[in-house]
């Protein structure tokens, strides 16, 4: 489908001379539609890497096949998110059965993103990894409060998983992160890191990047001194302006362009 903004909730001023330069894509065939898919996963990639989100071998995005429903594209294990291109992703159904790519996975991968895939038919998209200040932040035990604009986009669509256990191995232990996350867009898991999920690989991935930054600033904010929070209601107004699927997908879209034209071989 084709969305427009609404100029009354995203802050577009009406009258421009030039229309928004982005729109969500329509395709007329799966191969087309799977395509987009790996060159906007491997765009993610390219970006959490670029903002050091990498730590190791630790961290995942996945995107749903749009062909076959349980089946999920992600990157490969031992391949920094810097390097990542389109013909290195990999592909896996819902049992652990690789079937496309050449490299192996992380078994923490499958074991979390299996589970909330089957869990969430509407879910495209997730993000886990284990970056500064998601991790951090996660070690407190608390969800975001609403201190700034960009972090009332969590405000009451996120929950906490408090409920450390060491490295997700085993499906069931995704399953229990799954039924945590329930119907929202994120979770803070405790002692472990951040969990987007999102309707395109570009709202899902915006989700990280503006949580992660939202646990910086929230860090700063308590190391200074003693935040003022944003009352309840505007909290919750705030949110519905900014914390919509399109709003995710269209703050992405700046971003996607400035790594395809620093980093074009991302789609080799």
């Amino acid at each position: 489908m084709t969305a427009s903004l609404d100029p009354d909730n995203f802050g577009v001023v009406r009258g421009a001379t030039k229309p928004i330069p982005y729109d969500i894509p329509v395709f007329d065939n799966v191969a087309d539609e799977r395509r987009h898919r790996q060159e906007r996963l491997a765009a993610a990639f390219r970006l959490f890497g670029k903002f050091g989100f990498g730590e190791g071998v630790a961290g995942h995005i996945t995107v749903r096949d749009p062909e076959y429903p349980d089946c999920f594209w992600l990157n490969p294990i031992g391949v920094d998110f810097r390097l990542i291109s389109v013909s290195d992703l990999v592909l896996v159904n819902h049992d652990g059965e690789i079937l496309h790519g050449d490299f192996a996975i992380n078994q923490a991968a499958f074991a979390i993103h299996s589970e909330i895939h089957r869990a969430r038919p509407d879910v495209v998209a997730a993000a886990h990894t284990h970056s500064v200040y998601g991790k951090a932040f996660s070690s407190l035990g608390r969800l975001l409060d609403p201190l700034t604009q960009d972090a009332c986009a969590f405000y009451g669509d996120h929950v906490l998983f408090d409920d450390y256990t060491g490295v997700v191995l085993d499906p069931s232990e995704g399953r229990r992160i799954a039924a945590g996350l329930g119907p929202h867009k994120a979770a803070i898991l405790r002692n472990h890191g951040l969990l987007t999920v999102g309707h395109s690989v570009d709202e899902a991935a915006w989700w990280y990047i503006t949580m992660e930054r939202s646990c910086q600033a929230q860090l700063l904010a308590m190391a200074a001194g003693d935040p003022v929070l944003i009352d309840a209601d505007c909290a919750a107004h705030t949110r519905d302006q900014i914390g919509h699927h399109f709003a995710g997908w269209f703050s992405f879209q700046p971003l996607h362009a400035v790594i395809v034209r620093e980093q074009p071989d991302l789609f080799g």
